[in-house]
């Protein structure tokens, strides 16, 4: 098999009153207020045309599929003042 590395930067505007947090395990998280969170992640999207729509409109047996071939992931949350 071959190894696959994808790198993924994002960079957000987000309201003023959204508060970085961690998780009991560790994890970042946004706590976007009235008991919400918002967490960023990897989510395999898919198409039969490239060119096309993309959704992840997929059966569990493949979304289980391709998160098994996931051997690491790595996030980082940081909030900026602009």
């Amino acid at each position: 098999m071959k190894k696959l590395l994808v790198s993924i930067k994002l960079e957000m505007e987000v309201p003023d009153d959204w508060i970085l947090e961690k998780t009991a395990d560790g994890a970042d998280v946004l706590n976007m207020g009235n008991g919400s969170f918002l967490d960023m992640s990897f989510e395999p999207l898919v198409t039969d045309d490239k060119s096309g729509t993309w959704t992840d409109n997929y059966d569990d047996e493949f979304a289980n599929l391709v998160l098994d071939m996931v051997r690491s992931e790595e996030t980082e949350m940081k909030l900026m003042l602009s």
